[in-house]
């Protein structure tokens, strides 16, 4: 009798699976490490990692032409002058607020760097090892379309390089006199080299440019490339080095406790503790807006409906419609707590005994209730990844004050309100889970909702109800890896970075430490950033726009109607 062995071909969605392992593995191990060459040996892994898995965002990274809208996307998370630096230093919260180099802060990501010269940039990690994830999957992308640009553009060993690259360098050295005719001129050499069309360079520039700096495209592409030749040609290795600082600090929930205690400590000023007391993680201004807009301005704005006047504060040029809310919403029981400890989270805490009568009124139909008995919510904006975790659960720990005197927390309940990827439906589309999993791990957290899909039927959105599951990073996801989470038994309707992390820290809090009532309530909702499984429709693809503001407000006017009813 003979045996026939039949060898197991991998699929796409098994290589991609561990290829992302291979990729955190490696970067714990970097960080460990304290340093590494991302384009010499040490950065290898990294390297192919990334090339195997080809995630959606970074569209045509395995191709030879440059990817445009990936280098967008991680040029906009990335601190203005990263790619003129061969020395990148991550570190902790060092001191470099209290000296002379001037903050750099990323138009899409909440994060301190500081140019110490001409060739070294220093970025604050004070998220946790998800920011450093994060961090290290766009500087490898970044470093790989730098070679790339070098491949086409040198000749030979000795550092010759094309006639294209001669144009773009002269170009570069005029930049802050370029007339529109040299600019048209420096983009056609550049588009050469890149693989790409005039048109499609044409219609990323304008993209790319900050009011300093028109032309920082030509200067991306160009810093990019030098520096990359430099390491063909003269073997100048870039590196990446982590503080011992850092090193030392990571995991310890620093930043998470300084950024709790705070809170707690205003609180208990204001006699506000032992209220019940209901958190909510959502942004810094749908809850303010849902609460005081139509009080603050509704006689100012007869016609417009409630989406129109909410449309309208989201409006970046409508300062003045947001400063009035603002102003009412200070006057009568908001407490705004802007972050001193790292975490870069800034907290609303709102004194429902201050309401007036009205604002609960609108919501609920009912009337204001004992004071003492009334509603105290704590609003604390979007968390980063694992950082989710540290600050949930620093926050559920009972308050210890001056006289080390233990107060619990009276938590009613927790509600998560957040953006996320959808795997079926499409942007704007709003998602109920009733549990979450953790990627690459079995680790499941399920939960009894409060909210329902019931909860928005009169709304006219499209509602989702299934299983989220909680990503290392939402830059690291491609279609393969996904389709194979909706199509599973899991039931996965959409993926984010931060579900298992909250309620991880909760069922810990509630079922374990004791420090908050088993019963308390939790509610998540998420609206739709993107379908990544639509060709074209990944994060990179852009923003929400208005489209966001219905689903936003419709989950907060839920939360708010289950929380003051």
């Amino acid at each position: 009798m003979s045996l026939v062995y039949h060898s197991h071909k991998r699929t796409r969605a098994q290589e991609s699976t561990n290829a992302i392992e291979r990729m955190y593995i490696t970067m714990r191990h970097l960080f460990i490490r304290g340093f590494y060459k991302p384009m010499g040996v040490s950065g290898e892994t990294l390297r192919e990692a990334l090339l195997t898995l080809r995630p959606e965002i970074y569209g045509s990274v395995s191709e030879d032409k440059i990817e445009l809208q990936g280098l967008l996307y991680v040029i906009d998370r990335l601190p203005n002058g990263i790619e003129e630096c061969r020395y990148i230093n991550l570190t902790s919260d060092e001191g470099y607020k209290n000296s002379h180099f001037e903050a750099i802060i990323p138009s899409k990501r909440r994060r301190n760097c500081y140019r110490i010269d001409a060739e070294q940039m220093n970025i604050e990690v004070t998220r946790g090892r998800s920011e450093i994830y994060d961090i290290l999957t766009h500087l490898t992308f970044l470093f790989i379309e730098s070679h790339k640009i070098m491949k086409q553009v040198l000749i030979n060993e000795k550092g010759s390089v094309i006639r294209d690259w001669i144009k773009l360098e002269a170009a570069v050295a005029n930049i802050d006199k370029l007339t529109q005719k040299e600019k048209e001129i420096a983009l056609t050499h550049t588009a050469n080299f890149l693989g790409r069309t005039f048109e499609e360079v044409n219609a990323v520039y304008s993209k790319f440019a900050t009011d300093k700096n028109p032309h920082r495209f030509l200067n991306i592409i160009y810093h990019l490339g030098k520096l990359a030749i430099a390491e063909a040609v003269n073997n100048d290795k870039r590196i990446i080095t982590f503080s011992p600082v850092l090193r030392e600090r990571l995991g310890h929930h620093i930043h998470g406790e300084r950024w709790a205690r705070n809170i707690k400590g205003v609180m208990a000023g204001h006699g506000l503790l032992q209220r019940p007391l209901h958190i909510i993680s959502a942004n810094m201004h749908s809850v303010m807006n849902t609460l005081f807009a139509q009080h603050a301005l509704g006689k100012q704005h007869k016609k417009k409906s409630e989406m129109e006047l909410f449309e309208a504060l989201s409006n970046t040029g409508n300062g003045a419609l947001r400063n009035k809310v603002q102003k009412l919403a200070l006057d009568n029981g908001m407490i705004y707590i802007a972050d001193e400890s790292g975490t870069n989270i800034n907290v609303q805490v709102f004194d429902g005994a201050k309401f007036p009568a009205e604002v609960i009124k609108n919501l609920t139909g009912n009337t204001v209730g004992e004071k003492n008995e009334a509603p105290v919510l704590v609003v604390m904006d979007y968390a980063f990844g694992e950082q989710a975790y540290e600050t949930m659960d620093e926050l559920l720990k009972p308050y210890r004050d001056a006289h080390d005197q233990k107060q619990m927390m009276n938590v009613h309940s927790v509600s998560i309100m957040g953006k996320a990827g959808i795997l079926e439906g499409g942007k704007g589309d709003v998602m109920i889970p009733s549990a979450h999993v953790f990627e690459g791990t079995a680790d499941n957290y399920p939960f009894e909702n409060e909210l329902k899909k019931a909860d928005f039927e009169k709304d006219d959105l499209n509602i989702c109800e299934g299983t989220m599951i909680t990503v290392l990073g939402t830059s690291l996801q491609n279609r393969d890896l996904l389709r194979f989470f909706h199509k599973s038994t899991w039931n996965v309707i959409g993926l984010e970075m931060e579900g298992a992390h909250y309620q991880k820290a909760i069922q810990a809090a509630a079922e374990i430490r004791g420090s908050i009532n088993k019963d308390v309530k939790v509610r998540y909702a998420y609206y739709a950033s993107d379908n990544p499984l639509e060709t074209g429709s990944t994060l990179a693809s852009g923003g929400l726009g208005t489209s966001g503001v219905k689903p936003t407000y419709k989950i907060t006017q839920k939360l708010l109607k289950q929380i003051l009813g």
